[in-house]
């Protein structure tokens, strides 16, 4: 459907101003570009995933076709209007809120997988591509695409790549940062909009690496529109070893003693009892209700190679103070052990109105003390919290379930899980493993990086954006908010003064 902006009526329009010129234009160069603008059809893209934090746009744009997009892009730019590009909206940070005088541009309709090279074990796609759907077309060819989030049936591999996402196998097989090859984005500077490659095919680029600063960048630096991925090829045999715990601290102490041992396992996982106890009514997974924490951990390779490292893993846990040890027999039983960490935030979600997903990541050796440290917060904000983590890399993701329609809840569970991620920085670790930072972690990056790194942050986001109108606001702290945090914020080790604002519209 083709809306365009009026200010009257049932549905009236939301645009005014530049918006309302920028529209019209549209609407006179691209007429069959579909052009959101109600409030009715606006509202599905006011948040991202499980965000706290809601904004409405002026319109939603959604291209069809590259040259479609570089017209909106330079039409946005003309009318110097803020660019929020936008994928699946299955971000955990904030990400993609949109801008309350801008526009939503999807890439929903890039869905296309343009080239797939079985003999380099590569595929060139549109950023629309869901990261399921993927790894399901290169199947025939032995292969599939390794870094696997939650979301994999929904998230789109343009979203992955913003967002640096990663997995419940990204230990052996790594983020999306070590799975993208190139990327083709379309950048906005004072002049126009420019056309720009980072990587390439071959193993080692020429040049700077601006594909690592590309590859978590949450949409501030440019508009994505090819992506060349690595496949992975299918390994012959995997196994799941599901292991339960009388206390957080044994499992915490057998994930650090897995990978001192020196096995580096597929995947290693753990729960807590809250997330055990959400879980297994609604995935049927087998898991140990009465445990305190499990583990799943999974060996991949050949069948003599995952025969010996179970061993080896066995050997470990039992060494461990294991309460219980159960190996998947079949495919299918590693596929349900699995199903259930997979399960674990819509499973949450049918126990608590709202919950807010937390991302920090710490040293292994400090898992024990961190979750010891949530069970106090617990009680000092009257909130539960559910504990899901890729233990294998210390990445938590803490699950604070609250109830948005109580304002009081919804502050104290913000301020939950800001001492989390505050907590995560003293321990030696960061405030974001795999979600990115959006609007929801800005304070924590005061917490985490100095003036001066904060400073440079804001002279890459200016390289790449002189006008600053792609995703403003996000990811980097303007003095305006280093000031306010100064005042009301919780964290003690604060280190923003004279930092100054990035550019925004």
């Amino acid at each position: 459907m083709n809306v365009h902006c009026d200010d009257s009526g049932e549905g009236a329009s939301r645009c005014s101003g530049s918006s309302t010129a920028l529209m019209s234009e549209l609407a006179a160069v691209l007429p069959d570009l579909t052009i959101l603008d109600r409030t009715e059809d606006v509202k599905p893209y006011e948040c991202d995933g499980l965000s706290a934090y809601r904004q409405l746009p002026r319109a939603v744009l959604l291209p069809r076709t590259e040259t479609e997009l570089r017209v909106v892009l330079e039409t946005c730019l003309k009318f110097r209007v803020p660019v929020v590009a936008r994928g699946a909206g299955t971000g955990l940070s904030g990400g993609a809120m949109p801008h309350a005088e801008g526009v939503v541009v999807s890439l929903a309709r890039f869905m296309k997988i343009l080239d797939v090279d079985p003999k380099a074990r590569t595929a060139r796609v549109q950023p629309g591509v869901r990261n399921l759907a993927l790894s399901e077309a290169v199947a025939p060819y032995g292969l599939y695409y390794a870094p696997d989030p939650s979301s994999q049936i929904a998230c789109t591999l343009g979203g992955n790549v913003a967002e640096n996402s990663g997995g419940v196998h990204c230990l052996k097989y790594g983020l999306t940062v070590h799975n993208v090859l190139a990327v083709r984005a379309l950048v906005l500077s004072e002049e126009g909009v420019d056309e720009l490659t980072f990587g390439g095919a071959s193993p080692d680029a020429p040049g700077l690496d601006l594909l690592a600063v590309i590859n978590g960048s949450e949409g501030m630096l440019a508009v994505i529109t090819e992506i060349v991925v690595r496949l992975t090829p299918k390994p012959e045999a995997a196994q799941v070893v599901m292991a339960s715990f009388d206390s957080v601290t044994s499992a915490a102490d057998a994930v650090a003693a897995i990978i001192a041992a020196g096995i580096i396992p597929a995947g290693l996982e753990m729960m807590d009892k809250q997330a055990v106890a959400a879980v297994e009514p609604f995935a049927c997974a087998g898991y140990d209700t009465e445990a305190a924490a499990i583990l799943l951990c999974e060996s991949d390779g050949t069948v003599e190679e995952v025969a010996h490292e179970i061993a080896q893993v066995t050997q470990v846990l039992e060494r461990s103070g294991v309460r219980q040890i159960r190996t998947s027999q079949d495919e299918s039983e590693r596929l349900r052990f699995w199903a259930g960490r997979k399960a674990a935030f819509p499973a949450v979600g049918r126990i608590t109105p709202d919950y807010l997903c937390m991302d920090g990541t710490i040293p292994r050796k400090k898992l024990g003390e961190m979750l010891s440290a949530i069970v106090d917060m617990e009680r000092k904000y009257g909130l539960r919290c559910a504990n899901v983590f890729h233990a294998g890399d210390g990445n938590l993701h803490p699950l604070i379930m609250f109830d948005a329609n109580d304002h009081d809840e919804t502050a104290r569970a913000l301020a939950f899980g800001a001492e989390i991620l505050e907590l995560s920085v003293a321990l030696g670790g960061t405030i974001t493993g795999e979600h990115g930072v959006g609007i929801e972690k800005l304070a924590q990056m005061q917490v985490q990086f100095t003036a001066e790194e904060l400073e440079m942050f804001s002279a890459v986001k200016q390289a790449f954006d002189p006008l600053g109108l792609l995703n403003p606001g996000k990811v980097i702290p303007t003095t305006a908010r280093c000031r306010e945090y100064k005042q009301t914020g919780t964290g003690h080790r604060h280190r923003c003064s004279g930092h100054t604002s990035e550019a925004a519209a």
